[in-house]
């Protein structure tokens, strides 16, 4: 069959398919920018694994305690090299993104100290971490408190509050790096390098904390290059490359990152223990792979907002924006539409193609959210996602694409299907 052909089988129209063909033929010269910073980042990792003298006993498993697990301390060896930091907890037992930012909270704070979010409130999944939303275990039960300072309506950050919000109590500050189910921008290196700077002329001593996830290797430094103290991930997100099956990083000075460890396990036995088992080797490979994967789903969140642009749809980022990293959100305004496009995606998923997403209750989340994924790895939105809560606007947020090709398989699956759903034409 023709590549037409191809498209046709999975019941997308020729003038869906032409009117993508034009959009991606502008692209070239984006995507070549795209695929030079990926080429920076491969150097950057491979002369990690060349410096730490990565070799095939780094695969081999360990059980039981897991004390010295060779792989597993060379990988955070790895890590600490690629993000320029002390130290380093590459771990199976973070079961997600949100878990690895709640150890690193737990860990470096104690009853009386105070959080400071300096733009903006966090993920819906922290909301019950930090207690905004009551829940067991929160860190507002240990009397762990937490201070919120908004963005301005320009989207800049507001210097006079943050200066003001810092007191004696302050003990850390969270910077999320992607802008979550807010429609704003995700904020790049150099912002946040900006506002670090800021706080630490304030007050030196304080963490800064930035929750990394879906940025990494999105540009040429991480938050650990320009002043942050923790940087925190998902391996299920970019470093995963699609391969890791489960796992979380938290990168940073030896004293945070020790700290987090006697977290995550027991005081005393910190990262000590904790046996790899048989996910050494995936880790590694999938981090070899990170920046090309993460070029892969950049390239397809370009290719998104410049469609739905064209649509009329409204784009964060805007389609000509500059990058920090994987999530393109696009405000759709109907329920049908957030709906039919999450059913898009999932028809042109590899795994549980043939199935059609519905919104759910999901924990930790405040409103019904519904979630498009026909992964290899269940939840990793490196691959070929798309989610959204069920309110106002009804922002869709896409992101992900082990290749290209998916990635712009689904966003015209995803028109397709509004198509159908509205009756429209382009």
């Amino acid at each position: 069959m023709e590549l037409k052909d191809y498209y046709r089988s999975f019941g997308i129209d020729d003038d869906i398919y032409e009117y993508g063909k034009k959009i991606e033929d502008k692209l070239n010269e984006r995507f070549r920018e795209i695929e030079g910073i990926s080429e920076i980042n491969q150097m950057k990792v491979i002369t990690a694994f060349k410096e730490n003298k990565v070799s095939v006993d780094c695969f081999n498993t360990a059980t039981g305690y897991g004390y010295d697990d060779h792989g597993r301390d060379i990988l955070e060896k790895v890590y600490s090299d690629i993000f320029h930091t002390e130290d380093a907890l590459v771990r199976p037992f973070i079961a997600c993104g949100t878990h690895a930012l709640n150890i690193a909270l737990s860990g470096n704070l104690r009853p009386g100290d105070e959080i400071l979010a300096p733009a903006g409130g966090p993920y819906d999944t922290l909301e019950e971490v930090i207690g905004i939303r009551p829940s067991k275990g929160s860190l507002a039960e240990y009397h762990i408190t937490y201070s919120q300072v908004d963005l301005l309506e320009d989207y800049s950050f507001d210097y006079d509050k943050i200066k003001k919000s810092i007191n004696n109590k302050t003990k850390l500050v969270m910077i999320q790096r992607s802008k979550g189910y807010a429609s704003r921008p995700s904020f790049t290196i150099a912002r946040i390098e900006e506002l670090i700077k800021f706080i630490k002329n304030i007050k030196n001593d304080l963490i800064v904390m930035v929750d990394n996830c879906y940025g990494e290797f999105v540009e040429l430094k991480e938050p650990s290059d320009v002043g942050a103290d923790l940087v925190v991930g998902s391996l299920i997100k970019n470093p995963g490359g699609g391969i890791s099956p489960l796992g979380g990083y938290i990168c940073g000075k030896k004293k945070y990152v020790e700290n987090a460890a006697y977290r995550l396990f027991a005081p005393g036995l910190g990262k000590e223990v904790g046996a790899s088992l048989e996910v050494l080797r995936p880790f590694y490979q999938g981090l070899f792979l990170a920046p090309s994967v993460a070029a892969s789903a950049l390239k397809g969140a370009i290719f998104a907002a410049h469609c739905f642009e064209g649509m009329g749809y409204e784009c964060i980022p805007k389609a000509g924006d500059y990058r920090t990293d994987i999530i393109q959100a696009i405000t759709l305004k109907s329920e049908v539409c957030l709906k039919a496009f999450c059913k898009g995606i999932q028809g042109s998923s590899p795994v549980d193609g043939f199935v059609t997403p519905e919104p759910w209750d999901m924990p930790g989340y405040d409103s019904k959210v519904i979630m498009a994924a026909g992964a290899f790895i269940q939840g990793s939105s490196i691959e070929l996602s798309a989610d959204g809560p069920l309110r106002e606007p009804y922002n869709v947020y896409f992101q992900g694409g082990l290749t290209y090709p998916h990635a712009k398989l689904g966003i015209l699956k995803a028109m397709q299907e509004i198509k159908a759903t509205m009756n429209n034409t382009l």
